[in-house]
């Protein structure tokens, strides 16, 4: 069994540093690492902090199961909400998609299906951070946040920190 599924709380940054706010859950993780000598509520050995990329999440979270620890799951990503960029918001499974299996391929791989499946099934706590994203730079590499979604590294930080306490 892997170790991150022997810890109670698991922090998932989520997307891909090349394509601009999709950084967004990499630096969130960034800044809960730089943070984690510093804050007692991150230093418990139940809690793991992974930057998941962009298609790790779904191996991470494909192998959470009746024998697995993991009590809660915190994802930071970006969504595309219509909100303002750089808008935080708390998403639970019952706000995500209904996606009846995950239609995966190359460029798109939602993680919705796999987290209702995995509260449903085990009754693991789902919280996503998501970040309203103003700019997404694919086909072409931009490793910059923009500034608006910049601006929300820490208040994100705050919201997980927040989670923490629950």
């Amino acid at each position: 069994m892997p170790e991150y599924l022997e810890k109670e709380i698991l922090i998932l940054g989520c997307g891909n540093i090349l394509l601009a706010d999709d950084g967004f859950g990499s630096a969130v993780v960034q800044r809960l690492n730089e943070l984690k000598e510093s804050t007692p509520k991150l230093m418990s050995e139940k809690i793991g902090i992974i930057d998941a990329g962009t298609g790790s999440s779904h191996f991470i979270l494909s192998l959470i199961d009746e024998e697995s620890a993991v009590k809660k799951v915190i994802i930071a990503d970006i969504i595309d909400y219509g909100l303002r960029p750089g808008e935080l918001t708390k998403l639970y499974p019952d706000d995500l998609p209904k996606i009846p299996k995950y239609h995966i391929d190359a460029h798109d791989m939602p993680l919705a299906g796999m987290l209702n499946d995995i509260s449903g099934a085990y009754g693991i706590e789902i919280v996503v951070i998501g970040c309203q994203y103003k700019y997404l730079s694919a086909p072409d590499i931009c490793v910059e946040l923009s500034d608006e979604v910049t601006a929300a590294i820490d208040k994100a930080v705050e919201m997980v920190l927040e989670e923490l306490e629950k």
